[in-house]
């Protein structure tokens, strides 16, 4: 069976209560409470977006979302009472695509999730429906295969998570243009409540997988107080 939203959390009053907010509002979901329980609904399901908690009694969220991110590319917010900047760090760097503060609200919840699962969507038909030539693009010596969402550089191929496809493709359809931070939030994540670490650190992701020297960019550049803009020209 397929389901919008997967949510993982050993919070069971709080899961119960977030999955049945979804449905009532159009977005079906379901909850596991521990890491055991959601690899058996990969088993027999599958969803199109995955709230993980960090906490989940004995085990680590941390852990879980890797051994996902090994399988699957799905969006990942990971949502946790633990508003450490180390905290938000380690779970976009090791393939969250949000992080998002418990207590949380659920109508801000819905409306990035809807957002996301939105965009998700879109990427996956679009891609498909392309022909595969003109998905091919080259920055420096990095080629970006769109349709396959992976970068190819000094003959390795790098997959490009989910957020960082999109932030990607976005900023390519709008190269040589500088994009302000608040147009990131609203196109990339459909809403405003998005902290400029989590953008931060998707772009040095960026970066990392393209850029030859990262910490001095050749094409994907910081305008200090506005944003970033891609220049497809070093």
């Amino acid at each position: 069976m397929h389901y919008s939203v997967l949510i993982v959390d050993d919070e069971l009053e709080l899961s119960e209560y977030t999955s049945k907010y979804f449905n009532m509002s159009g977005v079906s979901a379901t909850y596991v409470t521990d890491k055991d329980s959601a690899l058996e609904f990969f088993n027999e399901n599958t969803c199109s977006l995955i709230l993980l908690d960090i906490n989940l009694g004995e085990d680590s969220g941390f852990e879980l979302c890797q051994m996902i991110r090994a399988k699957m590319n799905v969006p990942i917010f990971f949502i946790s009472a633990r508003s450490a900047e180390d905290d938000m760090l380690l779970a976009l760097s090791i393939g969250g695509d949000d992080y998002i503060c418990k207590p949380y609200s659920l109508g801000v919840l819905l409306a990035k999730v809807k957002a996301a699962l939105k965009r998700y969507e879109e990427a996956n038909s679009s891609s498909s429906e392309t022909e595969e030539s003109k998905n091919i693009v080259k920055l420096g010596n990095a080629t970006i295969d769109l349709l396959r969402a992976v970068v190819i550089k000094d003959g390795e191929k790098t997959p490009l998570k989910a957020m960082e496809f999109r932030l990607l493709v976005y900023m390519l359809n709008n190269r040589n243009r500088i994009i302000k931070k608040e147009e990131f939030f609203e196109k990339i994540w459909g809403t405003e409540f998005v902290g400029d670490v989590t953008l931060n650190v998707h772009i040095r992701h960026l970066r990392e997988k393209i850029e030859d020297d990262a910490s001095n960019p050749s094409f994907i550049k910081t305008v200090w107080g506005s944003g970033f803009i891609l220049e497809d020209q070093p």
